[in-house]
């Protein structure tokens, strides 16, 4: 077998975050999956799926009781000491994106300078909002500000919307809702000017992106047909400059109804393997995968940089 895939986007549901899930009784819309986590199912799951390495990552950040506004800043630091604790480990098959406080810009800040300069993790993890807050508002120019500077990997995930109540009927929100908050967010970020005031931002975008790529053209096209009153002056070279830039990866998108339109927006080069395991069961890594290896507007070069290499210049430790 040969194992050699770098896997970008996948859950860590042990230690502290499983017993925020237990104490909090915090349950996903419409049923979506948390899954369970060990440092050997997560090791058995790799071998069978021909993963060499996982980037960890969290896929939210708690929100702060009305009493104690400190809670996630303390959950957040919990969460990446055991991710630098299991790195020490096993050094060559885990990674992990940083989990932040997402209530406080200053004490997110404060521990992506902890997390990156004291525990020595690979990048970052932040949301497709915060609170209600998108990429281009001030909340996150803090933020995005301190990333930039760093030039450090940042994987964007998915968040439910403020308006999920009406929009999400009930369902898991990864159906429809996660891929639009992407776009929304991607779009809010473009139009705000986020990527002029901030060119050395390197994001890697879950799920291909979402709706993203297949609404480019149209969100390019808007440049010129009118703008927002706190809207930047950009115009189709940039929307198309800063969708080439972003990295996409793979999970519940390896096939051709989402890559087709990603290849359209970036090259293979930019494009990364993904499978949102735990969350997503294995069957449906196994189906995505499969649909991925089966994708013929690859070459066999490009096939490789999407499960490794292309990673590999992101995360050169995993050489």
């Amino acid at each position: 077998m040969n194992v050699r895939r770098i896997d970008i986007h996948n859950h860590y549901f042990g230690g502290a975050v499983a017993r925020w899930f237990a104490e909090s009784g915090f349950t996903p819309r419409g049923g979506y999956r948390l899954g369970n986590w060990t440092v050997g199912d997560a090791l058995a799951f790799m071998d069978r799926h021909e993963i060499a390495a996982q980037i960890l990552s969290l896929p939210m950040s708690p929100p702060a009781p009305a009493h104690d506004a400190g809670f996630p800043g303390r959950f957040a630091r919990q969460v990446n000491e055991e991710y630098a604790a299991l790195i020490k480990e096993h050094p060559a098959r885990f990674g992990a994106f940083a989990s932040l406080p997402l209530n406080d810009s200053d004490a997110a800040i404060a521990e992506i300078r902890y997390a990156l300069d004291e525990l020595g993790l690979d990048g970052v993890t932040l949301t497709s909002n915060a609170g209600g807050h998108y990429f281009g508002q001030p909340f996150w120019e803090p933020i995005l500000a301190e990333l930039a500077g760093r030039t450090v990997p940042v994987f964007v995930h998915p968040a439910e919307s403020p308006c999920i109540e009406t929009l999400g009927f009930g369902r898991p929100s990864s159906v429809i809702e996660f891929p639009v908050d992407t776009a929304r967010n991607m779009t809010n970020a473009i139009y705000r000017g986020t990527f002029q005031r901030h060119p050395g931002l390197r994001l890697i975008l879950a799920h291909c992106g979402g709706a993203l790529p297949t609404l480019a053209w149209r969100i390019a096209e808007h440049t010129e047909m009118g703008r927002g009153p706190d809207d930047a002056e950009v115009g189709p070279g940039h929307v198309a400059q800063v969708l080439r830039g972003f990295y996409y990866e793979t999970a519940l998108a390896g096939s051709p109804h989402s890559l087709l339109p990603t290849l359209q927006v970036t090259g293979a080069d930019h494009i990364m393997f993904g499978t949102d395991w735990p969350a997503a069961p294995e069957r449906t890594v196994a189906r995505n995968t499969a649909n991925l290896m089966a994708f013929e507007g690859f070459s066999e070069a490009q096939r490789a940089g999407v499960e490794r290499d292309n990673a590999v210049r992101l995360f050169p430790r995993f050489a």
